[in-house]
């Protein structure tokens, strides 16, 4: 075997526990197969209609996945005024979604911005830096060709759950 595939296989070994690539149920090298369990994720439905088909949020362990947010308010519509106070209304739901969930704005550790129009790149980081006091979490943004509802701006984040 070429040495680049040795150490690679060593690695895989490594962060697999132990267990041999390509080994029945990923069991030690030499050892009986044994049956893994992997770690449980929970899903949290979307509040509102029950028909959507993805959930608010995915725990994995001590990582909490959430949905794309839009700024919408409490009756599922769009809050007026544009980017400045749907991105704010995105975060302050983020914030909630968090919060019942024991988490905090400060354990966010990644967000993905969608925009519907670059231009309003600094609009929407005017409203971002408001919620992110502690620390700015590493960010990604793009623009789309369009967003849900007609939507300015969907943001999307990871974040460490709360203490258990």
């Amino acid at each position: 075997m070429p040495p680049r595939f040795l150490i690679a296989a060593a690695v895989l070994t490594t962060l697999m526990g132990g267990c041999a690539p390509g080994s029945p149920s990923g069991a030690p090298s030499g050892s009986p197969s044994t049956s893994r369990t992997a770690e449980a994720a929970e899903y949290v439905p979307m509040a509102g209609p029950a028909d959507l088909p993805f959930s608010a949020l995915v725990r994995v362990g001590p990582m909490l996945y959430l949905s794309g947010q839009l700024g919408t308010d409490s009756t599922g519509h769009l809050v007026a005024g544009g980017i400045g106070p749907e991105t704010a209304q995105a975060l302050a739901n983020i914030r909630a979604l968090l919060q019942a969930h024991g988490s905090s704005m400060d354990r966010v550790v990644k967000c993905t911005a969608m925009l519907a129009d670059m231009a309003e790149w600094g609009a929407m980081n005017r409203e971002y830096v408001r919620f992110f006091t502690a620390h700015r979490p590493a960010r990604s943004a793009f623009g789309t060709t369009g967003l849900a509802l007609g939507a300015r701006i969907e943001l999307e984040c990871t974040a460490l759950a709360g203490p258990a």
